[in-house]
């Protein structure tokens, strides 16, 4: 039994080091694509897809099998939930790369993305892993295996059970509608590709980050298949007249908390009021969100179309409600 929970302990930390390595590898390979200028598109999908296919999943398993062991023992209950708060700030973060189309941004997100999860898997291995390996009522044979199987799970879209009676409806439905989305990107409607996945995630939108993950690497890829159309900026641009607007400048936050700081600002607006936001890189992606969520209840004003400050006003349409 010794020898068995020795295994388990040094699979766990063997597959750490793999997804940290795998991570690591991806995040060097988009910064340098940055930094030549190159295009960067494909391998920032390269780095999404790895994080929702393999460390989203993972994360997962953890807090269903290791998590509530380690839970369970009063020590360590402080330290799990900072970990589970981890794995949400990886989530937004991965999230929020997803939606980003900036190049500074991205490279600010890669990079947290890269540090957080290798001081997160840092914590486990040097704290969580050696108390529960210490612990005579906890079996690491069965956790790994308990761990393996939720990430099977995770990352075909069950809820972790191996015979699942119940299909996972939001699941199948969302990968169909992913699925005509890039068919009619294919087909030259990238417009359309983009309009559909948000309104279904407007639709489907529910607290599992592996579902919001593959959605916004959906849009970060469907965008590029939209033909450029020129920006037609709004006529109060000319007259330079908008300090009676009160402005949000989103710039200095974090880029996993500008959607929220904007649809919170959005919400708070009465019919007719508007706010001017102030961003680094087109907001193109949050319109189709707006599209999505607030069709016929807002208007989107480009006052200025970059190439270092994109500022759009937004407001309530009147007649609407909150």
């Amino acid at each position: 039994m010794a020898n068995t929970e020795t295994e388990a302990f040094e699979a766990m930390l063997l597959h750490h080091q793999d997804l940290e390595s795998q991570v690591t590898k991806r995040v060097e390979a988009l910064l340098i694509t940055l930094t030549t200028e190159g295009r960067y598109e494909s391998v920032t999908a390269d780095l999404l897809a790895y994080l929702a296919e393999q460390v989203l999943p993972h994360a997962i398993a953890e807090e269903h099998s290791i998590y509530e062991a380690a839970n369970s023992l009063s020590n360590l209950r402080e330290a799990v939930a900072e970990m589970i708060a981890e794995h949400r700030e990886l989530a937004a973060s991965v999230e929020a790369l997803g939606r980003s189309s900036d190049p500074a941004e991205i490279t600010i997100l890669a990079e947290s993305i890269r540090h957080l999860f290798a001081t997160h898997v840092a914590k486990e291995n040097e704290l969580l892993l050696p108390a529960l390996r210490a612990d005579s009522t906890v079996s690491l044979s069965h956790l790994l295996a308990q761990m393996h199987n939720l990430t099977e799970a995770a990352q075909t879209d069950t809820l972790g059970t191996e015979n699942r009676a119940v299909p996972d409806t939001e699941a199948d439905l969302l990968a169909l509608l992913l699925e005509s989305g890039d068919l009619l990107a294919e087909s030259g409607r990238g417009e359309e590709a983009c309009r559909l996945v948000a309104r279904a995630w407007v639709t489907l939108r529910t607290p599992r980050p592996e579902l919001a993950v593959k959605v916004t690497s959906a849009l970060h890829r469907l965008i590029r298949s939209v033909r450029t159309v020129p920006i037609e900026l709004s006529a109060r641009r000319s007259t330079g007249k908008t300090d009676d607007i009160n402005t949000l400048d989103v710039r200095p936050l974090a880029p996993a908390k500008r959607h929220e700081a904007i649809f919170s600002t959005f919400d708070a607006l009465a019919p007719g009021e508007d706010f001017l936001l102030l961003n680094d890189h087109d907001p193109r992606p949050l319109r189709y969100q707006f599209e999505a969520e607030h069709a016929g209840e807002f208007i989107w004003d480009y006052l200025e179309a970059g190439p270092r400050v994109w500022r759009v006003k937004i407001g309530r349409s009147v007649g609407t409600t909150r």
